[in-house]
């Protein structure tokens, strides 16, 4: 039985792949992990999410972007396309391409069955150290549940969550809110 090792990957030859590919992929510690297609509900959350951040952040010094900005986490070797990402203040990116941002304040996932336990384990950890990243949110596709997670003044995290439709969710780093009913508009839970 033979076992092939996976291909491992400079940044430099990850970057010059991916900015050539028809086909978005993050990279973790060297290796290249396409990304798949979304789902219905996946996508109506993303776009929920994009809409109500967007009327709300019209005329501020803010930039969103719905899935298509990568991030780089430079510590960690991650570079990921986040759902909903928000950048208030001067946007920093990697280069002169313009499509890698480095301090992102606000990032939003959708959880897939497929991707769920990376992004709440090792993405996160590594999305936390950001020192921009001021809040990071974790959407369920399947079921009404938001979890968030804000960055306090000792530089620790404060989990808060909900399953109410009811709820509202306050993005003070970007003076925002979320209705979750508006999360979950059109979406079958």
């Amino acid at each position: 039985m033979s076992s092939h090792a996976k291909p491992r990957y400079t940044v430099a030859e990850y970057l010059a792949l991916e900015r050539k590919a028809d086909r978005k992929s993050e990279y973790i510690d060297g290796e290249i992990f396409a990304m798949v297609g979304a789902s219905k509900n996946h996508n109506l959350i993303a776009g929920n999410i994009f809409a109500s951040l967007h009327s709300q952040l019209k005329g501020r010094p803010c930039n969103l972007f719905q899935n298509d900005m990568r991030v780089q986490v430079s510590e960690s070797k991650l570079y990921s396309y986040p759902d909903v990402v928000v950048v208030c203040g001067e946007a920093k990116y990697l280069d002169e391409e313009v499509d890698t941002l480095l301090n992102p304040t606000m990032i939003a996932e959708v959880l897939s069955k497929s991707t769920e336990s990376f992004d709440r384990g090792e993405k996160v950890i590594r999305y936390r150290s950001l020192n921009s990243l001021m809040e990071y949110k974790l959407v369920a596709q399947d079921r009404c549940h938001v979890e968030q997670y804000v960055r306090q003044s000792n530089n620790k995290w404060l989990l808060s969550e909900t399953n109410s439709l009811k709820d509202t969710i306050n993005i003070s780093s970007i003076n925002c809110t979320l209705l979750v009913k508006d999360i979950y508009d059109r979406v079958e839970v």
